[in-house]
């Protein structure tokens, strides 16, 4: 690897102070935004830490993205999505489980990433970005989407009402494929930096996005309705197919 990339390299010097100043500027944003409440707040912080720690500072800088992407597109409308009873707290800020069922998959493929993984930083960061991008997309559609009156039920197509597990509208799609349109463009400058092909990794990061929200959809019209998984063991599945759907794209299809 050229010097060139020091900083990008998780045990550099320049990468572990990058890191610790992005957590710090982490727990000041959410608590001073209300992002997330004290629990939810000392679960990222030690979120980013690993990811920032073993993936580097590029990999949290891109969970932090959604992270305050995902607040914005919740503070959306918040007042009428409140009223409808569809609002994810009082307030809009976010738990501890929330941050574990939506980045701790994400945590955990920087950890195989560092230790199991190759000289090619490209495909675990892909791997990791698509994590995300299913948890992004995923966020996205069901904050824009509760406000579609358009909603029909993923599995029949049958009219249902808004806020139901597994309903499908067409402004909660095109949220969702914004959601993972943005971690995609944001992976970029890091695919440029250590030559990997861009067009293929963006490609495959917005699908895979769009795709694992679309699984999220079917799991939840079919298993969560049912009381067999909660809302937090679904988005956890559905960000596993991504991981496990991308690695096997990016070993046997893109490259």
């Amino acid at each position: 690897m050229s010097s060139d990339f020091g900083a990008l390299v998780p045990t550099s010097t320049e990468s572990i102070i990058i890191t610790s100043g992005l957590v710090l500027g982490l727990v000041i944003a959410a608590t001073k935004a209300n992002i997330l409440d004290k629990n939810g707040i000392i679960a990222a912080a030690l979120l980013g830490l690993i990811v920032g720690g073993l993936g580097g500072w590029y990999w949290l800088l891109t969970l932090l993205i959604f992270l305050l992407t995902s607040h914005k597109v919740t503070k959306y409308r918040f007042a009428e999505k409140k009223e409808r009873g569809m609002s994810e707290s009082d307030d809009g800020h976010r738990g501890w489980q929330n941050v574990i069922a939506n980045g701790g998959l994400a945590g955990l493929v920087s950890i195989i990433s560092f230790f199991f993984g190759s000289e090619d930083l490209g495909s675990g960061y892909v791997v990791f970005a698509c994590a995300v991008s299913v948890a992004a997309a995923d966020t996205f559609a069901s904050e824009v989407g509760c406000l579609d009156d358009r909603v029909r039920m993923i599995t029949t197509m049958k009219k249902c009402e808004p806020g139901v597990n597994g309903g499908w509208s067409p402004s909660g799609q095109a949220a969702a494929l914004i959601g993972s349109l943005v971690i995609g463009l944001f992976s970029i400058p890091y695919m440029y930096f250590i030559d990997f092909n861009m067009l293929n990794g963006l490609v495959l990061i917005t699908g895979i996005g769009w795709l694992g929200c679309q699984i999220d959809s079917v799991l939840g019209a079919t298993l969560e309705n049912r009381g067999f998984l909660t809302k937090g063991t679904v988005n956890a599945l559905s960000i596993t197919c991504g991981i496990f759907l991308s690695s096997y794209l990016l070993n046997w299809v893109f490259f």
